[in-house]
């Protein structure tokens, strides 16, 4: 368990907060490229501020106060230049570092006052990789984006959002807790379908963990295998790492952006680039009921998620040998949150050598099988992304079968 100050500390993101401090010198996906394609300019949320997300005509990305700081209009609905994002209100112009480069008629009344000299916009660096926007809210300099391997690597990538209304850190738990396999999506996924009474579910009898440089990796032995199997990598901070990547973004203390970056396995040897990367926003609850969605995987986490409350009350909590992960990730936050304010240094999983950052290896649940070797390229399947999340558009679907058909003919 953890004392009410301690939950407060790892739970609360908001500016000038220690957690915050600490969560904005990571890198933090907050859109799809095919997003602002679709669409220049884009509200967005990220760690209790409210900004505006904007794809110059120039096609670089920038994001800014939501604010315009002459009288406070909403920049997102703001015209994109060839270098930044103009108030729609009286055309200030703002350029992706912040500092505003033309005041129409201010420039006209008094040019020699300079005015626009004067005044600036709150600004962050975004990057596009993997066919994701990635925000970075910290101190300067930015560290490097990571560049998994797993972007490199054949296959059809969705990347798909989720609203989940709680505090992300209690999503970002379950990325360590092994056992909540077994029971949430074994025995209760099956009892949902009516198909439990006789099954026999594959039951841990040891959970192993270990930390390396971007995050920690579980193991697991099930009573089915003498073999320990690889289970999952809670990525650092705040994401889960399987093969997909699973990140819970802090929208403000009480709300968490979902988002999932997943890569199907595709048959063949042949090279396959995809011009743009589909997205999709699912829903989490029925409409005609109200009640949350528990047909899919991860809506099945979401209510384990939502269920403990809007932040969940670790004073309550009783902590059993199941939880050894919980308990490590905790304490690798407090420990970084103590290191950073003690003497500023980089806290876990920032990487600073650019020399590094190319096709970076992570364990694989599989047991570090490259996707591209997969089994589950071969003969008929659910695709994977379909058995995450509820919602998958039949457009979408329609165009990743159709691509697996083409290869599979081809070889």
């Amino acid at each position: 368990m953890l004392t009410h100050e301690e939950n407060r500390l790892l739970t609360r993101v908001g500016a000038g907060t220690p957690m915050g401090n600490l969560m904005r010198r990571y890198w933090q996906p907050v859109a799809a490229v095919a997003e602002l394609d679709e669409t220049p300019t884009k509200q967005v949320r990220l760690m209790g501020e409210d900004l505006a997300l904007y794809k110059d005509t120039s096609g670089g990305y920038g994001l800014m106060d939501l604010h315009c700081p002459h009288r406070r209009a909403d920049m997102s609905y703001g015209l994109v230049e060839a270098n930044g994002l103009r108030c729609n209100y009286h055309g200030w112009l703002f350029d992706a570092q912040g500092a505003c480069t033309e005041q129409p008629f201010e420039e006209i009344a008094h040019p020699e006052a300079r005015f626009k000299d004067k005044v600036t916009i709150k600004a962050y660096p975004v990057q596009a990789k993997a066919g994701l926007l990635w925000a970075y809210l910290g101190p300067l300099p930015a560290p490097e984006l990571w560049d998994w391997d797993v972007y490199h690597e054949t296959g059809y990538k969705t990347i798909v959002f989720g609203h989940i209304p709680c505090n992300w850190l209690q999503c970002a738990e379950n990325d360590i807790d092994p056992v909540h396999f077994e029971w949430l999506h074994a025995h209760w996924s099956l009892d949902l379908q009516g198909r439990r009474a006789g099954r026999t579910i594959p039951t841990h009898l040891e959970v192993a963990f270990e930390e390396f440089e971007w995050g920690i990796e579980y193991k697991r032995l099930l009573n089915n295998s003498p073999e320990w199997q690889v289970g999952r990598v809670a990525l650092w901070p705040n994401a889960l790492y399987t093969g997909h990547f699973e990140y819970r973004v802090p929208i403000d203390d009480e709300n968490t952006l979902s988002v999932c970056w997943n890569n199907e396995p595709l048959p063949g040897d042949e090279p396959f680039e995809q011009p743009r990367i589909p997205y999709f926003w699912s829903p989490i609850k029925d409409p005609a009921t109200g009640r949350w969605i528990n047909t899919h995987t991860v809506n099945q986490d979401i209510i384990a998620w939502v269920g403990q409350g809007t932040v969940s009350d670790r004073e309550n909590e009783h902590l059993g040998a199941s939880d050894e992960g919980v308990i490590m990730l905790r304490r690798r936050f407090l420990n970084d949150l103590r290191r950073i304010e003690e003497s500023g240094v980089d806290p876990k999983g920032i990487l600073r050598d650019p020399s590094r950052n190319h096709a970076m290896y992570l364990p694989r649940s599989s047991g570090g099988e490259r996707l591209a070797n997969s089994t589950r390229a071969a003969g008929p399947r659910r695709l994977g992304v379909a058995g995450l999340y509820y919602g998958l558009p039949k457009e979408i679907e329609d165009d990743m079968l159709r691509v697996i058909a083409s290869r599979k003919r081809e070889g």
